[in-house]
């Protein structure tokens, strides 16, 4: 409930209906219409509070942050779904592979990829 997490967090409940309206969260509803926030938002709007409070963030620049967060978010699932793919594929934990690669022969700049057909001996 509004109040509740208001009380909480020692903020107004016009602050988190402005943060709900600005898209930084989006709590859930009853049946009634009551805001329901689970410790998901409430951390998220701990966070808010500690960028626009501690370290004067505007609303425009959470919005920005809380957005790169996100895509970090993102970009670190599909890393972890590309790391176990290629340990499905390989057979191997992915940093063996890495650091195997890092004492082979074939060299490649950063960044770069390469196909390098290893053949099994006998």
């Amino acid at each position: 409930m509004i109040s509740i997490v208001a009380q909480m967090l020692s903020i107004h409940p016009q602050t988190l209906r402005l943060y709900e309206r600005e898209g930084f969260v989006k709590p859930s509803r009853t049946d009634g219409n009551t805001r329901l926030y689970s410790q998901k938002n409430v951390e998220q709007i701990r966070l808010i509070l500690r960028l626009t409070r501690e370290l004067g963030i505007n609303l425009a620049g959470v919005e920005v942050i809380l957005s790169m967060r996100e895509k970090i978010d993102e970009m670190q699932r599909e890393m972890d779904a590309l790391s176990e793919f290629i340990k499905e594929k390989v057979g191997e934990d992915p940093r063996l592979i890495k650091e195997k690669a890092h004492n082979s022969l074939v060299k490649s700049s950063p960044g770069k990829m390469i196909k390098v057909k290893i053949e099994k001996e006998g």
